[in-house]
């Protein structure tokens, strides 16, 4: 049986990439968290960075804390009973994600986590976010002075009940597929002009696309590009598909939408999230999600007309001005 005295348990401190073993055991973690809660713990990209480890782009720090077996030597991990990773930008600010598995929760564990990060490298620059807003979540964040600065709603609907009006796309404008080893470079200048007021999606790289492109949920046949008579990209629609896990079915999702400045106003941005969401039906998939920026009204706007709901929030939290 573990003594529960997180307060007491060393944390093991990971500079850059994890090693296999560790990645392991938060996979095994997330797993049995997101069958917990029924969303994910940290967010794709701080995964990948954790993969990944460090690059030009992003530095990580992971911070692991294992429970130790009573009937052991107390410095050999035994369960994780959770982490905190820690995905920096060059400038120093950064964001912190915290998982605890289900087993190890309102012990202490994350309280324990975030006092080894300020020990570690302290709290300056960074936000944190709460995927699901949990109560615990706030809480700790109150405690540290940080407040919510930002909130992602998880938007749904349901394939069987959705009457999706027809794709109408403006003339002289066609979909077709990604082309893994030809759109690479294209669909980054598009993406950086559709996003480059967003913090994340604008800034994504080469690496950060191989990484995704990667991943063993890529499939080019979900990822629609808007081209012209000249195949010049005018926007996209990257679609992705989260298979069943436990008792939670396959699921789709509509990765991110996005239409160049000069394409914006045209209806593109419509056709493509519809043209998306029609290739989703098609697979069978009994729903469709979407994280939206709540404060986005025109995108919250047209998935509402299109049958979405607000099914559940992210928020992410920063200190207190002041």
């Amino acid at each position: 049986m573990t003594p529960a005295h997180p307060e007491k348990w060393p944390v093991h401190v990971v500079q850059g990439g994890v090693d296999r073993q560790l990645l392991k055991d938060c996979s095994h973690l997330l797993a049995a968290a997101e069958e917990s809660d029924g969303n994910p713990s940290i967010s794709e990209q701080t995964l990948i960075s954790m993969r990944a480890g460090d690059s030009a782009e992003h530095q990580v720090l992971t911070l692991a804390l294992y429970a130790p077996d009573e009937d052991s030597d107390p410095s050999s991990g035994q369960d994780l009973a959770g982490f905190a990773a820690v995905v920096e930008e060059a400038d120093g600010s950064g964001v912190v994600e915290i998982a605890v598995h289900p087993s190890y929760r309102n012990q202490g564990v994350a309280d324990r986590l975030v006092g080894a990060l300020q020990d570690k490298r302290g709290l300056q620059g960074l936000k944190a976010w709460s995927h699901g807003n949990h109560e615990a979540a706030a809480d700790l964040a109150a405690r540290y002075g940080y407040v919510p600065v930002r909130e992602l709603w998880k938007m749904r609907m349901t394939t069987a009940a959705a009457d999706l009006p027809d794709v109408v796309l403006p003339d002289g404008v066609s979909i077709r597929t990604f082309v893994p080893g030809q759109d690479e470079d294209g669909w980054l200048t598009a993406n950086r002009a559709a996003f480059s007021h967003h913090p994340e999606q604008g800034s994504l790289t080469r690496a950060d696309l191989d990484a995704r492109m990667a991943e063993e949920w890529f499939d080019p046949a979900g990822f629609l590009l808007a081209v012209d008579g000249n195949d010049r990209l005018l926007g996209y629609h990257w679609t992705k598909v989260h298979p069943s896990h436990g008792s939670h079915p396959a699921i789709g999702e509509i990765y991110v939408v996005g239409v160049t400045p000069e394409a914006q106003g045209s209806g593109l941005g419509k056709a493509l999230t519809v043209a998306g969401i029609k290739y989703l039906q098609d697979l069978g998939l009994h729903a469709v999600m979407l994280y939206v920026d709540a404060d986005n009204a025109p995108a919250v706007s047209l998935y509402r007309r299109l049958g979405f709901t607000r099914w559940d929030m992210d928020v992410m939290y920063g200190p207190a001005a002041g």
